[in-house]
């Protein structure tokens, strides 16, 4: 992967020309523009910053994220959601239950537990970022909402590919969220779509056991593709679920069971891009 990308550690020379703009992750020292974090140079225009390639996640606008609940305010929802502050889930940002629409009233208010509690998980996508850094953000489409049963995993940020969608069925039986603030989420394929419910409803359901074990084998396929620093897509993740089949589930993070399964999944990869 590196034939495209500069990667610099903290101290490197990004460059001596003096027509660059610092960003973040950078700093001017005797007119050479020098990295303060090691990570992967972007040029934009004259604008130069460095995007660190450990860091915590950072919101942008439209990112689709997994947050958990961790406090009810006023006419708010406190949601950590992996980034520096706690995201905020407005009152006013999510669909009624039967989908209504009108203005939150004290009612509504009183009722926000019945809605989201403490510990819920959630889907959201980014509204906007307030000045501060932290993230507002809305839950106005039914593909939004509350989870319900299901298996999170917690990743790199980094690792998370921006895609057009990042709600995947898969082909194996299950479904996978891919959070970009490095939250993923995985839970049987619904049967039908519940249009009524504003996302509010969750089926507790027993989940029969073939979808368990796929459940836990996309968890374990999404822990090794971890372990060896590959991007998550749905391709990547599908790749290495087909090629961890001959394996148990519980084999597949063993280190050597591991390598195999990431070897052809990179060259299955390399084959598509190919």
């Amino acid at each position: 992967r590196g034939r495209d990308k500069h990667l610099v550690a903290p101290g490197d020379t990004i460059t001596t020309d003096t027509g660059y703009m610092r960003g973040h992750g950078t700093y001017v020292e005797d007119d050479k523009l020098i990295a303060s974090v090691a990570g992967v140079v972007e040029r934009v225009n004259k604008l130069v910053c460095v995007r660190a390639l450990k860091a915590r996640y950072n919101g942008e606008v439209g990112d689709i994220v997994v947050g958990r609940i961790t406090e009810v305010q006023q006419k708010r929802w406190k949601v950590e959601t992996n980034s520096r502050l706690d995201s905020v889930l407005l009152l006013s940002s999510i669909n009624l239950p039967g989908g209504e629409l009108r203005r939150r009233s004290a009612e509504d208010e009183l009722a926000m537990r019945d809605y989201l509690q403490e510990g819920d998980l959630i889907s959201a996508e980014v509204q906007s970022i307030f000045s501060d850094g932290a993230v507002s953000l809305h839950t106005r489409s039914l593909k939004y909402g509350k989870l319900a049963q299901g298996v999170l995993v917690q990743v790199s940020p980094s690792l998370v590919k921006r895609q057009k969608t990042h709600f995947h069925d898969l082909p194996c039986g299950a479904s996978v969220i891919l959070g970009n603030n490095g939250f993923i989420w995985i839970y049987p394929t619904p049967e039908q779509k519940e249009e009524e419910a504003g996302g509010f409803t969750t089926n507790l359901e027993p989940v029969p056991l073939s979808d368990r074990e796929v459940i836990s084998r996309l968890r374990n396929c999404i822990v090794a593709l971890v372990t060896h620093k590959m991007m998550l897509f749905d391709t990547s993740i599908l790749y290495c679920y087909e090629a961890s089949l001959p394996h148990q589930i519980k084999d597949i993070l063993k280190p050597e069971v591991t390598e195999e399964i990431i070897l052809e999944a990179r060259q299955r990869l390399l084959d598509l891009e190919g």
